[in-house]
């Protein structure tokens, strides 16, 4: 035992200083972790952990690597150190550019958050910061990937080039899809003429209402009063005919329908319905001064349209908002049902007359 230990002193102290090594580079790096999530929360109120345990991860995956490496060293011959120290440089070279783009993606993610938040708070829009974000963010990374790539003989060149300037955006165009980047420049012309913004509510169709609450790369965000987030490829979105009840002036003129049988009052049936949205507390005087020295109601009401089996009775109602017409429109017609109801308006309903061929006959005897 003690001439084992003797001849192969060096090769034992040499792995033990290696596992060591690692040991503390392991310790320092979860230390570092969680004095570096301690100081997030503190900095950015509510800033993802996610960043930094990948961090970590890669950290310690690293130092595992280099430790493997730098130990085999024992068991290989000299001859085949120099391929071993080659293996040690790439290593260190890839783990080097990985943990450099972690942090510089996260810090750059981090200061456009923080960025955001005051916009926000200030009463700003935080639409271009949010999308800028995304664009900085996956720049960081391509970049990154393109150094790593960088370290290997065979595909130097090529790195080489997309790390020109323009070689960039040639690369990119020819790895990506069409649909990837249609929806890239629909984003773009979303951010640059604006015909909605994060906050916004919108309608492109009758299932597709709600407030829009992010703008990536690739997709728009709404979230619908269901609460359901509806995800559209900015493609799509960038090409539809929608409605932005917050683009310009706020107020909203609903259109209140209500069908009655042709039997029916109309007079009363209109006075009826404006003096419901009249009497609702959400109603909106949309009237000009003209108007009011002219002694114009407040509502509108009309027949729109015969019908097969009912008269149209329309009431043209102004809120403040869309949300605000919303419960308007259904507070309304509640309580105007129950009106009709109280004061004999009857609503229709779909009628149709059947003549029987007995009855036919019988009806031609009769005039004969």
């Amino acid at each position: 035992m003690t001439e084992f230990f003797e001849t192969y002193k060096l090769h034992i102290f040499y792995g033990a200083s290696v596992i060591a090594v690692v040991i503390i580079l392991h310790l320092i790096t979860n230390i570092l972790n969680k004095w570096l999530i301690k100081k997030e929360a503190q900095k950015f109120l509510g800033a993802p952990e996610k960043p930094i345990k990948i961090l970590k991860r890669t950290l310690n995956i690293l130092w595992i690597v280099l430790g493997l490496i730098a130990f085999s060293f024992i068991f290989v011959e000299k001859e085949k150190h120099e391929t071993l120290v080659g293996y040690f440089q790439l290593i260190s070279y890839l783990g080097g550019v990985a943990v450099i783009t972690i942090v510089l993606a996260t810090l750059l993610n981090l200061w456009f958050k923080h960025k955001i938040q005051e916009k926000t708070l200030l009463g700003y829009d935080p639409t271009s910061f949010k999308f800028l974000r995304y664009v900085v963010v996956f720049i960081v990374c391509f970049i990154g990937v393109l150094f790593g790539l960088m370290a290997f003989p065979s595909l130097r060149g090529v790195t080489q080039t997309a790390l020109g300037g323009a070689g960039v955006i040639a690369l990119i165009a020819g790895v990506a899809s069409q649909e990837a980047l249609s929806n890239l420049v629909g984003g773009l012309f979303i951010i640059s003429f604006k015909p909605f913004k994060i906050g916004d509510v919108i309608k492109l169709s009758d299932t597709m209402v709600g407030t829009v609450t992010d703008i990536t790369l690739r997709h728009t965000i709404i979230r619908n009063f269901e609460n359901k987030m509806i995800v559209i490829p900015n493609a799509v979105i960038n090409k539809e005919k929608l409605i932005n009840y917050d683009l310009g002036e706020l107020k909203c003129c609903e259109h209140i329908h209500m069908e009655i049988s042709f039997d029916s009052d109309i007079d009363l049936a209109k006075k009826i319905l404006a003096e419901e949205c009249e009497n609702h507390p959400l109603i909106l005087d949309n009237r000009s001064e003209k108007d009011k020295i002219d002694a114009k109601p407040i509502i509108r009401t009309a027949l729109t349209k015969i019908n097969d089996s009912s008269l149209t009775i329309r009431a043209w109602a102004w809120a403040r908002n869309y949300s605000d017409s919303f419960s308007l429109k259904c507070d309304v017609l509640e309580s105007t049902k129950k009106r009709y109801d109280r004061e004999g308006v009857e609503l229709a309903f779909p009628t149709r007359t059947v003549y029987l061929n007995n009855d036919m006959e019988k009806k031609e005897k009769d005039e004969v």
